[in-house]
């Protein structure tokens, strides 16, 4: 089911017509009774009857159209067109419309409680902008189109979170909560995918909510100081090890001093001691030997 756009009158002209029309029929009816006598068949007052019954069910074709909204017409069950003029509209008065708005919206999702990639479990909620740009597949391809992009919502939210680790544990990996960008993307073409038979075009997804589940929250903050406690050490060692390296290199190239390897030892030993120790980092050292 595609939109077929279909034109429609203006409203305040037919308005005004089927208003005279009735006025010209009452007044048929005042003098076709007033001249009863004359007029053995009531020919004035049946044209009357009849004049004013179909302008009043012609004022049944009347509705309006706002801003960014559509009217799906429909006859009997068959979809015949939609309407996007704005204002007072006419079409036929046997027409069913219905009135879709194809306004930008937007939600925030409940807190949903699933497992991330490595199996821990997370609370995640996210916000969906979404849009309405083919009524005739809101209305006829789904029963209900704002219930089915909230359920779709969730569940592309929860499929998008188990895809994922919660934190980056390896060089290039994208994690939930590193990587805020790749994941509302990904979100998006998700729900994209999804919410393409509703007719409704997803404007943008982020998520508004990321935190490790109650019960295992603790232990997680302890891990991740523990991960940050050994980067830090990590980037200590390598950097001292670094200046070493460049001061050996130095000494040897300016020919300041020559060392066999057991004074080359002995320094790297001293100056790892300078070096780390300022940082409260002590290597462990026995008789010029790093271990």
């Amino acid at each position: 089911m595609k939109e077929n756009p279909i034109r429609s009158l203006p409203g305040i002209p037919v308005l005004l017509i089927l208003l005279i029309l009735l006025a010209t029929a009452g007044w048929m009816l005042l003098t076709g009774v007033g001249v009863a006598g004359d007029d053995p068949s009531g020919t004035r007052v049946a044209w009357g009857l009849l004049l004013g019954l179909a302008s009043f069910v012609c004022l049944f074709g009347l509705y309006m159209v706002e801003p960014n909204k559509a009217a799906v017409l429909s006859l009997f069950g068959k979809y015949i067109g939609t309407v996007k003029e704005n204002g007072l509209r006419w079409n036929n008065p046997f027409y069913a419309k219905k009135k879709v708005s194809q306004r930008v919206r937007n939600f925030e999702s409940g807190k949903l409680k699933v497992n991330e990639l490595d199996g821990s479990p997370i609370e995640i909620a996210a916000v969906i902008v979404w849009q309405v740009i083919d009524s005739a597949e809101a209305v006829y391809d789904v029963d209900d189109y704002e219930s089915f992009v909230h359920i779709q919502s969730e569940s592309a939210l929860r499929a998008m979170a188990t895809s994922y680790p919660y934190d980056q544990h390896e060089e290039g990996q994208l994690a939930l909560r590193s990587h805020a960008a790749e994941i509302s993307q990904h979100l998006q073409d998700e729900l994209a995918e999804r919410l393409a038979d509703a007719g409704v075009r997803v404007v943008d997804a982020r998520i508004s909510h990321l935190a490790y589940a109650p019960e295992i929250a603790q232990a997680m903050l302890q891990r991740q100081q523990a991960n940050a406690i050994i980067a830090a050490r990590t980037r200590i060692v390598a950097g001292a090890v670094g200046m070493v390296e460049m001061a050996l290199a130095e000494l040897q190239k300016n020919g300041v001093v020559e060392l066999d390897e057991e004074r080359k030892a002995h320094m790297v030993s001293n100056l790892l001691v300078v070096l780390c120790g300022e940082r409260g980092t002590q290597p462990i050292v026995n008789t010029g030997t790093l271990y």
